[in-house]
Formats: C-alpha cells, structure tokens, sequence
C-alpha cells in the first residue's frame, strides 16, 4: 500500500464509533517508569518492616523480579493481601512521583501530551468519547482537559469524591429544551475514563472508595499485576470500571489502541473476540507484543504500526492487510509522529 493510501486510510478510521485503548506505552512515552523500572523499585524498596511470614515470601519473589520480571514473579508466587498492600504502596509512590514531574512541566507550559494533540482530531459524540486505559497514571485525565473536554471518570464530588455514575454523568448536563413531546438535553464535550486497573487518585476509605487528587494515608486502589489480579478487579470500583469498559469496546465500530500489550485478561475477554470479528483496528506502540503482531498478521481488519530500524535507518514497521513492510524516516507508531505525520499534514 503506498504512504499516500495508508495517510487516508488512518484518516477515516477515527470516525464514528470508536474507542480508544491506552496501554503502559503511552504513559512510557510521557516519562512514567514502566515494568522494568517498576520492578527494579520494589526490589529496594519494599519496607524492611515486613512480617516474618512476608519477608519470606518476598524473599522468594524478588529474585524472580530481576530475572524474569515483576508479572512473571508475582505470577509465580502470589502475594498476601499485606505483602500486596506493601506492593500497592510502593508502586503508588512511585508512580506519582514520575507523574508529578510531568505536570510539573505541563503546568509550566514546557511540554503537551501526546494525547492532547490528537483529541481535536476525534469527533466528539454527545455521549463523550470513550477511553478505556490500564494506567494507573492520570495523564490521560489531563490530556482530555487541556484539550477542551470534560472528564467521566464515574465519581461525583471534587475533594472527597464518591462512586456515583448516574451522578457523574449528569454533572455534564447543559441543558434541556422540549422537542416536540420529548426532552433533548445538552451536555458537554467530555471524555468518559474507563480504568479498571484502578487510579493513584482513588482511595480506600472506610470499606469504600474514595477519588481525591492529592496523597492521603490510605490504601491507594490500584490492581498490581499477578495472580491477584483477576480476584482484585471484582471488587469496586474496580468492577464498574471493568463493566463500563467491557460495554464500550461491545459497542465500538473501530478501535485505536495506543501502547497496549494485548496481555491483560480483564480485557481480552471482550476485546480480542472483537478485532477478530472484524471490527477495523488501527493499533500504534514502539514494539508490538507477540501477541499483538499475530492478531495483526492474521486479522486483515487491524494496521499496525511499530517502531522498526534496518540497516541503520529508523523508521516503521507497517502491518496492513497481514503483510508487514519497512518504512524508512517515518514515526507514526508514537503519537506525536501519527498526529504530524498523518493528521496535521
């Protein structure tokens, strides 16, 4: 396919119906550590104060951290719920670390996300756009502000928020005017933020969640990876979350997924079955996962686009129509190269 046919191509895919997926690379792109650098952390970090029980245990896993990597080892060896809780602590800190610098330099005017480009680009459907990512990171959050939209994130209130979808959603609501014999209402351009890995915003707090901004002394809500997983994401508001975006990728007509690895099983129940049904699928990460480059190989409804170097030249790996070629000095596998290169040209 020439570049010029690829261009229009990705051009109409984000019309009607579609649903973004954000996956960890996103956020790697942004500067938030991802499972390598996550991993290396709670190798040294994790407290000392351990119970003997949990230090023994842990004993066992973090070796495996260091030569298989953190799923792998929490795959291995699950974690109780008080070693979890010290694993969730860890990682929460750390994570909001990283985050606060980029909005340091966002709110200094030094720097835009990627997002944030390629939002006014998106049609934006009365019933908001909807974004379904596994980030505990609220940079997603921010991009749809700074580009002008509203966020559904499903909690109700500003500095002690509770779950209330009905709530949430009406809180965008303009206005109303009687059409005949029936009410249309107004509401605001927004975004409405899937996260069923959970938010360093939300909060345990008294057997219910709780969304504030800023650090509390509570159990931040995040689902670490591991065989807890699974268990974890029945559990609210993790579930809602889940349920909200299970129900947006039934209904999606296209899908663009953004630094996703295919390899989360709260998803991939609906998500995998879907692409392979034929649903179009334009898929953009620095390196597709074996998972993604076969569903992109044998699915001629999915492009995917990958960083790729030959021969000492940078480029694109391109997959369309289940055939895949090298593109030279193009970078439309990261955001900000797909909204210049394709969009804005």
């Amino acid at each position: 396919m020439e570049l010029s046919e690829l261009k229009k191509q990705l051009q109409e895919h984000l019309g009607d119906g579609l649903v973004l997926i954000v996956g960890s690379g996103l956020s790697c792109a942004e500067g938030v550590p991802g499972m390598g650098a996550l991993g290396g952390h709670l190798v040294t970090h994790i407290p000392a104060s351990l119970s003997p029980d949990d230090n023994k245990l842990w004993e066992q896993i973090h070796p495996l951290i260091e030569t298989e990597g953190l799923e792998a080892a929490l795959l291995k060896h699950a974690p109780t719920p008080s070693l979890e809780a010290a694993i969730v602590q860890s990682t929460g800190e750390f994570i909001a670390a990283a985050e606060a610098s980029i909005l340091a330099e966002i709110f200094s005017n030094a720097r835009t996300l990627r997002l944030a480009k390629l939002i006014p680009h998106l049609l934006k459907p009365d019933t908001g756009i909807p974004i379904v990512t596994t980030n505990y990171d609220r940079l997603v959050e921010l991009a749809c502000e700074e580009a002008g939209l509203g966020v559904d994130t499903m909690f109700s209130g500003q500095f002690a928020a509770k779950l209330n979808p009905q709530e949430s959603s009406w809180s965008f609501c303009r206005g109303a005017k009687l059409v005949g014999r029936n009410v249309r209402y107004k509401f605001a351009a927004r975004a409405n933020v899937f996260k069923p890995h959970g938010s360093l915003d939300w909060y345990h707090r008294e057997g219910n969640p709780v969304r504030y901004a800023g650090a509390l002394p509570l159990p931040r809500l995040i689902i670490t990876p591991g065989l807890n997983k699974f268990r974890n994401g029945y559990e609210s508001p993790f579930d809602k979350h889940r349920e909200k975006a299970n129900d947006a990728i039934d209904k999606a007509r296209r899908f663009l997924i953004v630094g996703y690895g295919f390899n989360d099983d709260h998803l991939e129940t609906h998500l995998t079955p879907r692409i392979k049904s034929g649903v179009k699928t334009v898929i953009l990460t620095y390196a597709l996962s074996p998972k993604a480059k076969k569903m992109s190989v044998e699915n001629k409804n999915v492009v995917a686009i990958e960083f790729h170097e030959a021969a000492g030249v940078k480029g694109a790996n391109i997959i369309v129509d289940g055939t895949e070629v090298f593109h030279p000095d193009i970078n439309y596998w990261d955001l900000d190269g797909f909204v210049e290169g394709v969009l804005s040209a």
